[in-house]
């Protein structure tokens, strides 16, 4: 007679599964709606395009400022560095600085996002200069099919970028007037920091689109 030998195996208790943040998950699926909305900007610029370069004209009607477009960009791009630098910062529970004000490596959440900030605030200023010159040219809104989509594509840009500023300043002035560190300013900033990548990756299409694909 044989006796069966049955081996038990413990199964380790499972920890609760953490919920990811409502605010964080609300703001990736409306930067997927803005991201469709981009989309069909991008499709109208092509479809124009097209037609416009199907009946010879050409394409683009508009003497466009590269240097000064690529300058932007660049500025653009290095603020979604300054961007992340601050969300280090504040994951790290620094909100102010901690040496001197020319001691990078000692910045908190405030000073990387203010400069985040400037750098955002001539790019806005360095279209609003490139519209001018456009508009002395006779480029305007109602010129031109080109016309019509290159204030269309980039105006809307722009005005999200303004709309990044804002939430920049908002952010700030919480910080200020918020007695101490919270996991909601964390929270905050995270999301905003979303949102200023988002605008970044955008104009990187639109600047392709646009100033580089004939």
């Amino acid at each position: 007679m044989f006796t069966v030998a049955t081996a038990t195996t413990q199964v380790a208790p499972r920890t609760p599964a953490s919920r990811p943040n409502l605010v964080s998950v609300g703001t990736i699926v409306w930067l997927s709606s803005e991201l469709m909305f981009f989309a069909a900007l991008f499709a109208m610029y092509f479809t124009i395009r097209s037609v416009d370069k199907g009946q010879g004209e050409h394409w683009p009607m508009a003497h466009l400022d590269l240097k000064l477009a690529t300058a932007n960009t660049t500025v653009l791009l290095l603020s979604s560095v300054t961007c992340q630098l601050g969300v280090f910062a504040v994951e790290r529970g620094q909100i102010r600085r901690t040496g001197r004000i020319w001691n990078v490596s000692r910045w908190g959440l405030r000073e990387w996002y203010v400069l985040t900030f400037l750098m955002g605030l001539y790019f806005v200023s360095g279209q609003g200069y490139e519209y001018l010159d456009l508009i002395r040219h006779h480029v305007t809104l109602q010129s031109s099919n080109y016309g019509s989509v290159f204030f269309l594509t980039t105006g809307f840009h722009g005005l999200h970028v303004t709309g990044g500023l804002v939430a920049f300043i908002f952010l700030l002035g919480r910080t200020f007037a918020a007695k101490r560190f919270t996991q909601e300013q964390q929270v905050s900033a995270i999301v905003v920091s979303y949102y200023w990548h988002f605008v970044d990756v955008v104009w990187i299409g639109l600047f392709t689109t646009i100033y580089l694909i004939h």
